[in-house]
């Protein structure tokens, strides 16, 4: 979808007219994602250029790589990536939220209500929903509740298979390290086409050893040395190297590089991995010592490796220490090899940090990214729900909020109570468009849970999408984390907000740069 910058080529745009045309940017994005929502949203297919084709269902790909001009609809794309850095899940329910606020806030403005008073409601209303949300969040009994699963499920798109492997994993971490605000576990998925299905103790490295001739594996008490750098001796420019004194001076630093390396080998180390290149001399001589050697390692991965093993990264400069301080900077696991089908080494039992790899099934290159994108987003759904506990899902808790929230309007005194409409109908929002892709009357599915939810004073009961009779989400086990639920209606009332404040739209002047660059094109 291409959304085409509104603004002409007049100067400044103002008042109303500068607020519809970022609503209508705004609707634009909402709707570009609306239809993947729910256990019955379909797929979108992106097309680039040169006609390669991308198929998804998560929200926050979509909106980065469709093609989009107008400032407004960027900016709701970065609440979307907003959510997805903080959270990795609930980025389509941000934008619908986002989206509905903007558009109920122009109808508001339009029939007359100030901006300044409907951000008023605004505000009061976002805060009191999420009050509302917490109050009803439920903790779940750790890791073998079989909440875990369901939550795996719904955000896994109905993947059994990544539900179970991502379950696995978070056990294999266990709570305390997953509710880390440094751990994500969404970091440790792998998508490889031709793998199989599998969780394992230890970190992936997603390169080859550089030289056949050193072992496939080495297990027992392996020691790996992590180099932040390259593993080449220093370098000495041209014109040093014509005198007599600079080629001396390369014979001293290819001899101290090669002391360097005896000490690696002396201290029994197995494994080396590089962060850059290394040296034909150092690949030789630690080949011959039987060393597994990496190199241009990726530095989250060298990372990984270090805390995993207990390694400290030591630079190449560092390896002039002695021995005895070089041993120092050692981490240690109990096995190293190299899976030469799937071209990547694996570090086994770590001594230090418990981390997991979980290694998805993909039969094609086309589906890897999609595949490793739904088990990302379950991984986060369920660190989100071991952190901040969950809520019943399918946009049933919204409804209740939106009732409770729409309460405040009796105590709020002028024009505010305007503002209260564009929270009540971005929290009804989720639940009218999952219904709706599951092929129900959103309108007749919204009376019927809302008067069932009265009647029976109960916040759970949603639409059942198979059957779309009204069910206890809780029962049916469709529960959502809280901190999605929460972060995603922060995120798309400060979008909201921000928006609406737009009084003026004025283009820039060119800067001397961007005239140049037009000028090379």
């Amino acid at each position: 979808m291409n959304v085409k910058s509104i603004i002409t080529n007049s100067e400044v745009d103002t008042k109303h007219s500068a607020l519809e045309t970022n609503v209508n940017a705004v609707r634009a994005i909402a709707g570009a994602v609306q239809g993947t929502i729910g256990p019955k949203g379909l797929d979108t297919m992106l097309v680039d250029q040169f006609g390669d084709v991308v198929i998804t269902n998560d929200g926050v790909t979509i909106l980065n790589l469709m093609e989009v001009n107008h400032p407004a609809a960027r900016m709701m794309i970065n609440i979307a990536k907003a959510q997805q850095q903080e959270i990795g899940d609930g980025t389509t329910t941000a934008t619908l939220m986002a989206g509905e606020m903007v558009t109920e806030g122009f109808n508001q403005v339009a029939q007359g209500v100030p901006v300044a008073r409907v951000i008023e409601g605004l505000r009061k209303g976002v805060k009191a929903a999420i009050c509302g949300i917490q109050e009803k969040s439920q903790v779940l009994k750790g890791l073998d509740d079989p909440l875990l699963h369901n939550i795996a499920m719904i955000a896994g798109r109905e993947h059994e298979d990544i539900a179970q492997l991502v379950v696995k994993a978070a056990q294999i971490i266990g709570q305390e390290k997953l509710a880390d605000s440094n751990l994500k576990l969404s970091d440790i998925i792998k998508a490889i086409e031709g793998a199989e299905n599998e969780v394992f103790l230890g970190v992936l490295i997603n390169k080859e050893r550089i030289n056949k001739q050193m072992p496939r594996e080495i297990s027992g008490e392996v020691k790996i040395l992590v180099i932040d750098d390259a593993l080449e001796p220093e370098e000495m420019d041209d014109e040093a190297l014509a005198t007599e004194s600079g080629f001396a001076r390369y014979l001293e630093i290819r001899e101290e590089f090669k002391t360097n390396l005896l000490k690696i080998i002396s201290l029994g180390v197995n494994v080396v991995l590089v962060d850059r290149g290394v040296d034909d001399l150092a690949e030789e001589i630690l080949a011959d010592a039987g060393l597994i050697v990496a190199q241009r390692v990726a530095n989250k991965e060298l990372r990984n490796a270090a805390e995993h093993t207990g390694a400290r990264m030591i630079k190449r400069t560092g390896l002039k220490k002695s021995t005895e301080e070089i041993a120092n900077f050692l981490g240690m696991a109990t096995g190293v090899y190299e899976n030469e089908k799937l071209e990547h080494i694996r570090v086994l039992g770590g001594r230090a940090k418990p981390m997991a790899t979980v290694l998805v099934s993909a039969s094609t290159q086309e589906i890897v990214g999609e595949r490793e994108r739904i088990a990302k987003d379950a991984a986060s759904a369920i660190q989100a729900a071991i952190k901040g506990g969950i809520v019943p899902g399918g946009g049933s808790l919204e409804l209740q909020v939106a009732r409770e929230v729409d309460e405040l309007k009796k105590d709020l005194r002028g024009m505010a109570a305007f503002g209260i409409n564009c929270v009540t109908a971005a929290l009804q929002r989720p639940f009218l468009q999952i219904v709706a892709n599951a092929g129900f009357n959103p309108l007749e599915k919204l009376g019927d849970v809302t008067q069932a939810q009265v009647e029976q004073h109960k916040f759970s009961l949603g639409t059942n999408c198979d059957s779309g009779d009204v069910t206890d989400m809780l029962e049916l086990g469709v529960v959502d984390p809280t901190l999605v639920k929460i972060y995603a209606l922060k995120a798309a009332g400060e979008v909201a907000e921000a928006i609406l404040r737009i009084d003026t739209i004025i283009r820039k002047k060119e800067t001397a740069a961007q005239s140049d660059l037009k000028d090379d094109k």
